[in-house]
């Protein structure tokens, strides 16, 4: 998948504060866009693992799901969903969300919590949000959809719309990589119309793995 930042997951051991499988999504208003990483509930270490082990760990260390990710950043900032990362930021892990409204406005979620950590407005010379957004909001099947439709698949920890293409309305599909429980990635295409789950053969060779 495409990545603003690689993620350096983790860890011999996952520290949560607080417990309990989350359902709900607590919110909050902090929009300072910084230290989201010194305030994240979740902490992963990198201890040398491998990588598998890495990316079990950091799935499991997230009890905010993708779809509660992207409901609680579209409550804290209305637009539509573009993207949906769980990332590592030195050492704590969180949900980047993109939503795009005037702007492409980039939300920090707390993957323990659900509290919002901060947000931005994204300024890449290279983006063109406007096109984006209008495809998307034309979509029948959103980043929401396409993260529980997968999640039958494994543990969502990306959704991302797929506009490589730089013609207007290129947007079709939505790019979700799924983590299995022995830390095995698998990506694939979820159909904008159809919400048809699909490998994407276009990532065998990153993780040789997919079904």
């Amino acid at each position: 998948m495409k990545r603003r930042t690689t993620v350096i997951s983790a860890i011999a051991a996952v520290a949560l504060i607080g417990g309990g499988t989350a359902t709900a999504v607590a919110l909050s208003d902090d929009d300072s866009g910084s230290g989201a990483a010194a305030k994240s509930s979740v902490q992963i270490k990198d201890d040398g693992v491998s990588d598998a082990r890495e990316n079990a760990d950091e799935a499991k260390g997230a009890r905010i799901t993708a779809e509660d990710a992207i409901a609680a950043a579209l409550k804290h900032t209305p637009g539509v969903a573009a993207e949906a990362d769980l990332d590592s930021d030195d050492g704590r892990l969180v949900w980047d969300v993109d939503v795009i409204g005037s702007a492409r406005h980039h939300v920090e979620i707390d993957p323990g919590t659900g509290k919002i950590l901060g947000s931005h407005v994204e300024r890449d010379d290279d983006d063109d949000p406007a096109r984006v957004g209008s495809a998307l909001k034309n979509a029948s099947v959103s980043a929401s959809d396409a993260a529980r439709v997968a999640a039958a698949k494994g543990t969502v920890t990306s959704v991302e719309a797929d506009d490589d293409d730089d013609r207007a309305g290129s947007v079709t599909v939505w790019e979700v990589e799924t983590t299995s429980a022995d830390g095995t990635q698998h990506d694939w295409h979820v159909d904008l119309r159809t919400g048809a789950v699909t490998v994407d053969r276009g990532h065998d060779d990153d993780h040789g793995d997919d079904d």
